[in-house]
């Protein structure tokens, strides 16, 4: 069996849980690399990035390494392993971008909740440009789901079990950042052959 894109899940899930336990033994390794507002504007861009890597607890871990595999799941036909490396890569500081630029008010952030909403919002895309039915549905599901935290917030649930504020703008710049790339891809692909004549 060729795991093929769940290569990308394996080895973001053992960075993941790696950074989370050496951040128990070594709470400078969290401090270094977690997304902080004054610390990027410092010139610590790498926290645009390495913030997503990061968790507040085992169950914050979890849930977000249970999501990255689930939307693999629903979309690993779609992708390769080294366009999905790139595009984990890309989503992660583009979700760090987003939220530096359009939330000053967010002093700090960790966690793949965002990306993952950016990349099932791609996967989503890929699936109506293969006249698959089902990516209205879950493109429809996910913006449906982002706009209502945006009035309501998150799950008080799931708040308590993360130990912390859902960033409910991480979700609403993920989808934003995901439908971005979505479209870059398919402008590329449309434009390619005719730049290559």
């Amino acid at each position: 069996m060729k795991l093929g894109p769940y290569w990308v899940a394996l080895i973001v899930s053992l960075l993941c849980a790696g950074l989370y336990v050496a951040g128990l033994a070594t709470p400078s390794i969290d401090e270094l690399l977690a997304y902080r507002r004054s610390a990027i504007a410092d010139g610590q861009w790498w926290r645009l990035v390495t913030g997503n890597l990061l968790h507040t607890n085992h169950w914050h871990l979890l849930m977000n390494l249970a999501g990255l595999w689930i939307v693999l799941f629903l979309h690993h036909f779609h992708y390769r392993v080294k366009g999905l490396s790139g595009l984990f890569a890309l989503l992660c500081l583009l979700e760090g971008l987003g939220l530096y630029l359009g939330y000053p008010q967010l002093l700090g952030y960790v966690g793949l909740s965002g990306m993952l909403h950016g990349l099932f919002a791609y996967g989503a895309v890929r699936d109506i440009q293969c006249r698959m039915r089902s990516g209205y549905l879950l493109l429809l599901g996910v913006m449906v789901k982002v706009g209502h935290e945006q009035f309501y917030g998150a799950s008080t649930d799931v708040t308590a079990m993360i130990g912390a504020r859902v960033a409910t703008e991480s979700h609403l710049v993920g989808l934003i950042c995901g439908l971005i790339c979505a479209l870059g891809v398919y402008l590329a692909v449309k434009w390619t052959p005719q730049v290559a004549k």
